[in-house]
């Protein structure tokens, strides 16, 4: 599938596939979505089968209204009015009761639902234009890196896809923070909005949630957003000179000596600027072949978070151990 540059006539075509059940790759400002009518069962089942996305994983609708959103779940409590006022359209994805328009496929069979308004433009666009919520996980395979360039999804599924807007690189490269707000705040995935910042709103949520029969909500599977090529996360200062020849580097500020190659996601020690290069560092990397990937942990704080979660996940084995 050719990527299409982003025009009006290029969203008037994609709102019409999405609304006669077709697949269409978009982008947010956080990474590109694979998008589908949320309220179409069938539709949403060519997401799953294009990623080879287990159905035990539930994906996120969005939406580009609170009269969209209203559509999508039972009720809006005041705690989640507060939210939405503070911060969408942007990446937060709140967890409500759904509506029963929504399938039990979107939801992977909860009655919960994750939701959230996008704030980039030809997101909003697109939903405005297709008139309907749409089911949009991130626009790659299961369980590996996520996209933030528009042809970075072509390579991932050609023609499988109907259109490929292409809007420019994400500007903030890492997946929304969800947040479940009953029976108390809980963060369930940590993500470009930094929980510092809502708790300003808020006031404290609990950080340490369980999955105890299956993920509440997506990105929690303890592997996920993962190479080709295995990845640690280990400071460079643990792995001895011999061992970097056939390894690449992945670090904020500084590049050791020894590895066959480095990418730093932010010289000047900017988290904002990590979290944006994240995917596209960790995609150039595993393009090369190399052995291994070594990752620096990030600060433990802000975005630090969000990308030593992805790191985590992305360093788990096939059977979910840490390598």
């Amino acid at each position: 599938m050719p990527v299409t540059p982003a025009t009006p006539q290029t969203i008037e075509r994609a709102a019409g596939l999405l609304r006669g059940g077709g697949v269409v790759a978009f982008p947010t400002e956080t990474v590109y979505g694979l998008g589908a009518h949320a309220f179409d069962a069938k539709a949403v089942s060519r997401i799953f089968e294009i990623k080879r996305r287990p159905s035990f994983d539930p994906v996120i609708v969005h939406v580009a209204d609170e009269a969209m959103l209203a559509r999508v779940v039972r009720e809006i409590s005041q705690r989640a009015r507060t939210l939405i006022e503070r911060f969408w359209p942007g990446p937060l994805t709140l967890v409500f009761k759904r509506s029963d328009a929504v399938p039990l496929l979107v939801t992977a069979g909860l009655e919960t639902v994750a939701v959230r308004m996008p704030s980039h433009p030809v997101a909003l666009a697109l939903l405005r234009a297709s008139g309907v919520p749409l089911a949009a996980p991130s626009a790659n395979a299961f369980g590996g890196l996520s996209p933030t360039r528009a042809d970075r999804v072509a390579q991932a599924f050609g023609e499988q896809i109907d259109l490929i807007i292409d809007g420019g690189a994400t500007p903030l490269g890492i997946e929304s923070t969800i947040l479940r707000l009953e029976p108390i705040p809980a963060l369930l995935r940590p993500g470009a909005l930094t929980v510092e910042e809502i708790e300003a709103a808020i006031g404290p949520i609990e950080r340490n949630v369980s999955d105890e029969s299956g993920p509440a909500s997506p990105g929690r599977l303890p592997r996920h957003y993962a190479p080709r090529t295995p990845l640690r996360i280990v400071g460079p200062e643990n792995v001895p000179l011999e061992e970097r020849s056939h390894a690449g580097f992945l670090g904020m500020s500084r590049a050791p000596g020894g590895y066959a190659a480095a990418r730093l996601l932010s010289p000047a020690g900017d988290l904002r600027e990590a979290a944006a290069g994240l995917f596209e560092a960790l995609h150039e990397l595993d393009d090369l072949g190399l052995e291994r990937i070594d990752a620096e942990p990030p600060p433990p704080r802000g975005l630090g978070l969000a990308i030593a979660d992805r790191l985590l996940r992305a360093s788990r084995n096939r059977t979910g151990y840490c390598q």
